[in-house]
């Protein structure tokens, strides 16, 4: 029997650690900063009714009562505290393998640098299930599936990549190098795009109800997209990662086909748009993990790298600035990120 170590307790540890969990013939241990809130057994349920539930064998907030006895440990965090994690499990993760479900964040860079150049890393290109939080280390909702998954692997074993076709019951492929796993235009792409669309001329105004986030696309943020995009195409030609650009990915021809596309798509109905009450009205919550991890953890990623290359990306330069001083304007007037 082998034992995961997931790492980290949002929407998707809890999906992951159900769905794990619910083969006989694995083990599942949580590291995470509030292991009281786990009752001992987690469940998803997917939009068809269906339950995976497993028994946590253990949580907890200390590395060294999970790490050593794990075989692979599975990272399921923001951008943020993705270093800090591998230093803390550092002491105890010499021979295991270590991965993460985002890949666009800097894991495999800060991995390779903190655990060494020859440890066994894998990372997914995009995250394996859609996945929200229904009650806090009890239950989460499996929203949406995917028909395949892409994995990075490296300094691992043939034969890796297909457990996990097994265990998620979904199809896994290897990608032919770490950088189509690490290069993505999924959410530092897909979130910032809209974000900037929504709100960059946003004057404190408030709403009366809260925007969906994709069901209330518009061709403005298709556009937006399909331009930064194709700057970040240009990266990928840098690294030879192929990619497929967003309207290949999502079958369309225009930014009104991709428009169509993203509000229709099941697994993204009701998901709104990251925002706060305030006396029965909504503003936008600029504090949310779709301003704080997408823009300095995956936007930046990728400007950092175009820098390297002398890649001129005026799109992204502009959503970029406007998503960093929008954050930094919430970090100097007293608000918690």
């Amino acid at each position: 029997m082998k034992t995961i170590c997931i790492c980290g307790g949002g929407s998707l540890g809890h999906v992951m650690a159900a769905v794990l969990g619910s083969h006989n013939d694995l083990k599942i241990n949580i590291l995470t900063g509030h292991p009281e809130a786990w009752n001992g057994s987690v469940c998803a349920i997917d939009a068809a009714g269906k339950i995976y539930n497993t028994t946590i064998n253990k949580a907890t907030g200390n590395a060294a009562d999970v790490i050593p006895e794990s075989d692979i440990i599975l990272f399921c965090l923001p951008g943020y505290l993705i270093r800090e994690t591998l230093l803390k499990i550092r002491p105890f993760a010499q021979g295991k393998t270590v991965g993460s479900v985002v890949s666009s964040t800097g894991f495999f860079q800060n991995a390779e640098e903190i655990l060494g150049s020859d440890a066994p890393l894998f990372g997914f290109q995009r995250v394996p299930f859609i996945a929200r939080v229904r009650e806090y280390g009890k239950t989460a909702d499996l929203l949406g599936y995917k028909k395949e998954l892409l994995m990075a692997a490296e300094n691992i074993r043939d034969g890796f990549i297909g457990l996990w076709s097994d265990w998620l019951m979904t199809p896994v492929y290897k990608l032919d190098n770490k950088w189509e796993a690490i290069l993505s235009n999924s959410n530092p792409l897909l979130h910032t795009s809209r974000l900037y669309s929504l709100w960059n001329n946003h004057e404190k105004e408030l709403y009366s109800e809260p925007i969906l986030f994709y069901e209330q696309w518009d061709d403005k943020s298709s556009e937006l997209y399909i331009s930064m995009d194709r700057e970040f195409q240009q990266l990928c030609k840098r690294y030879d990662a192929h990619i497929p650009d967003v309207l290949t990915y999502y079958e369309s021809v225009n930014a009104q086909e991709l428009t169509q596309k993203l509000c229709s798509i099941k697994a993204f109905k009701g998901i709104f748009a990251p925002m706060k009450q305030a006396d029965g009205e909504y503003m936008p919550d600029f504090t949310s993990r779709y301003f704080t991890e997408d823009f300095p953890y995956g936007l930046q990623l990728i400007k950092d790298l175009t820098v390297k290359y002398d890649i001129e990306t005026p799109t992204i330069d502009k959503v970029l600035d406007w998503g960093i001083k929008i954050i930094q304007i919430n970090r100097d007037s007293g608000v918690q990120i």
